[in-house]
Parts: C-alpha cells; sequence; structure tokens
C-alpha cells in the first residue's frame, strides 16, 4: 500500500502543477489548452485509481492470531490463505526495507515443521504480528 500512496501522491501533485501550470500561462491557443487540461485530468484521475487500488488490496488483507492457529489470507480476485496449527509453526522471519520500516510493511515468512515456508509480502506491522505469534505459543506451553 505505501507504493500506491506515494505514486498516486505524484500523480495528483502532477495534475494539479499542470493546472497551475496553464493557469499561469498566456497566449496559448484553446487547441492546446483541451490537450494539456484532458492531460492534466488524467494525471489526477489515474493518481485516485492508483490509491484507490491500494485500498482494495490492503483491505483484502486478513491476519489472525487465535489460540490454536495462524490465518493469512491475502488477495481479492484471486486469494492465498495460509492455516497453520500453532504447535506446527517453527519460526517467522521478518524482513523490513528501509522504506518498509519507515512506513510499517515488511515481508513475513512463516516456516512450519518439516520446512515448509510460506511468504507473504508487504504485511503491514510484521514484528507486531510476529510478537502476536509468539505470545500465543508461548501460552501453549
Amino acid at each position: 500500500m505505501p507504493g500506491h500512496i506515494l505514486f498516486s501522491l505524484v500523480l495528483v501533485i502532477a495534475g494539479a502543477g499542470q493546472f497551475v501550470y496553464l493557469r499561469m500561462q498566456t497566449g496559448l491557443d484553446m487547441n492546446s489548452v483541451r490537450i494539456l487540461i484532458g492531460f492534466a485530468a488524467l494525471l489526477a484521475i489515474a493518481g485516485v485509481a492508483a490509491f484507490i487500488v491500494g485500498v482494495a488490496r490492503r483491505n483484502a488483507t486478513e491476519m489472525a492470531v487465535t489460540t490454536r492457529r495462524v490465518v493469512i489470507k491475502t488477495g481479492l480476485a484471486a486469494r492465498k490463505t495460509i492455516e497453520m496449527l500453532l504447535n506446527k509453526v517453527e519460526s517467522i522471519e521478518v524482513s523490513e526495507t528501509t522504506g518498509g520500516r519507515m512506513l510499517g510493511y515488511g515481508t513475513i515468512v512463516i516456516i512450519g515443521t518439516g520446512g515448509t515456508s510460506e511468504p507473504f509480502d508487504r504485511m503491514a506491522h510484521p514484528l507486531q504480528f510476529r510478537s502476536q505469534v509468539q505470545q500465543q505459543i508461548e501460552k501453549l506451553k
């Protein structure tokens, strides 16, 4: 989602900048003005669309830690789901880029018994999620 926010902001600001540029210019023919206004509107609409896609993707992700299992569901149209019993979780790896650390997202890899690993990219608050899983595992013992 953070990439969508940044991308949408850049597009909306570029569209607004184009409108401001047109307001400051004099002597442009009407055909050029229409084309530039259309381009500015297209940039703004694309920015709003990018933001909506990011919000939809974020809302299509569910993570839950219960007293017995870990459940992660991602995707809107195509769905990826993992459900793993807590006593089958060997470890949870968290990878965060510099941007991810600043914006609060990262990749979670759940490693179960037998070496099966399930990666989930761009998850919000990955350290908090790992902490919740570890707390529930401790309660099992």
